[in-house]
């Protein structure tokens, strides 16, 4: 009978890891432990939580759906970076699916999760990475954002309008927690290309009390802080009855992600006279930490856990297919499979606010209550929604509210 992986220290990829320093820590701090998310995967959904590294036996690097060479053969998670040596950086790479996904491999279905919330000792690897990053010291004290991510072989985008949109191969999401003196405050949900933000207390918890709770979506795995119906057509506002866009979330199996993850810390890049950057200078670092003279600014707790991978600046699915593919559709201008996503590197891990900041941010907030509240409280959201940012709480790393 296999055992479950009950620590958050990863054993080494199968490969030769390349040389690298010792890590910056010995171990993960408790805190990062105890308030981990819990999540719910939906009990519709076939395309489960996936081995990264059974991900990569299961894909070939590509270039415009031609074959990327690759220096050093096979792909693991310790040479994955090799293919940043392309004259896009490896922007333009794609870890491109060798069968046709239309045809359901038993591998884009992920692994299969115990009822410890684990995935057993089944020679699967690891499912998903968490990232430590401190910010430096904010108005209520010490400021580190932990990035918890998970990972998917395959996105099910849904069905819109009686059409079926939005597939790819890959999927990163992730939840972040933000602790100011080892205390969570805030957490983010990642949600398609969006997300929420909400007080630490405001949501469901473990019957500890420190865990709070994650619903994924059906098949597109949009982390949400209830189960339900969840409609994100419009921008920075989720309504609990369907309109367009719709996820759905109930309480499936239970995954905790701290059984099969890879423990990482972040150092956010310093600026540069000739560089400039929007995220603010690390002021403090750990106690036991003598910054790692390394080019990467990943450092595992584990000394022996890979770090290429993170590097990687490609995708991590095929690349959409082309309007003569038979496999693609299109309604109006929408296609039913998009291009795979980038990386963890690419998730904002530099963030100032609780939500990572691009085109999407105008309007965010940092929610106090996980109820809209009925007609009334929909006809309230869609005001805030409406007037872009009024009435609303925005915290940057600093611990200073933004009005």
């Amino acid at each position: 009978m296999p055992y479950r992986i009950r620590k958050c220290l990863s054993m080494a990829d199968t490969a030769k890891p390349r040389a690298q320093a010792p890590s910056i820590l010995t171990a993960v701090p408790q805190y990062v432990l105890d308030h981990a998310p819990l999540l719910y995967l939906s009990s519709k959904d076939p395309y489960r939580p996936s081995s990264l590294s059974t991900h990569l036996a299961h894909t070939t690097p590509k270039t415009g759906f031609i074959d990327e060479p690759i220096p050093s053969p096979p792909l693991t998670l310790h040479n994955l970076d090799q293919l940043n040596n392309t004259s896009s950086q490896g922007a333009d790479v794609y870890l491109t699916s060798v069968d046709d996904v239309t045809t359901n491999p038993k591998w884009l279905e992920g692994v299969v999760v115990d009822e410890g919330g684990g995935i057993g000792d089944e020679g699967e690897g690891k499912t998903g990475v968490t990232i430590v990053v401190e910010k430096g010291m904010g108005k209520e004290g010490k400021v580190v954002d932990v990035f918890y991510f998970y990972f998917f072989s395959f996105n099910w985008g849904g069905v819109v309008l009686g059409n079926q949109l939005g597939d790819h191969v890959g999927d990163w999401e992730h939840n972040m927690i933000r602790f100011i003196n080892g205390v969570p405050k805030y957490v983010w949900y990642s949600q398609h290309a969006n997300g929420e933000a909400f007080t630490f207390e405001a949501l469901k918890k473990d019957q500890t009390g420190k865990r709070p709770l994650v619903f994924v979506a059906n098949g597109s795995h949009a982390l949400y802080p209830t189960p339900g119906t969840h409609d994100h057509t419009l921008p920075n506002l989720n309504l609990p009855f369907p309109l367009l866009l719709v996820d759905e979330t109930d309480t499936g199996p239970l995954y905790d992600p701290l059984l099969s993850t890879l423990s990482y810390t972040y150092i956010v890049p310093q600026p540069t006279p000739t560089i400039k950057h929007t995220f603010p200078v690390v002021v403090e670092t750990s106690s036991s930490a003598s910054v790692w003279a390394s080019s990467s600014p990943f450092n595992p707790y584990n000394a022996d856990d890979p770090v290429a991978f993170l590097e990687y600046r490609g995708r991590w699915g095929d690349a959409e297919y082309p309007a003569g593919d038979k496999r693609q559709k299109d309604l109006a201008g929408n296609k039913k499979y998009v291009g795979g996503p980038t990386g963890p590197w690419d998730k904002g891990l530099d963030r100032r606010q609780v939500w990572p900041e691009n085109s999407f941010s105008k309007g965010q907030r940092i929610r106090k209550s996980l109820d809209v509240g009925g007609g009334w409280g929909a006809l309230k959201a869609w005001r805030c929604f409406a007037n872009k940012g009024s009435n609303v709480v925005r915290v940057n790393v600093s611990g200073e509210e933004i009005e």
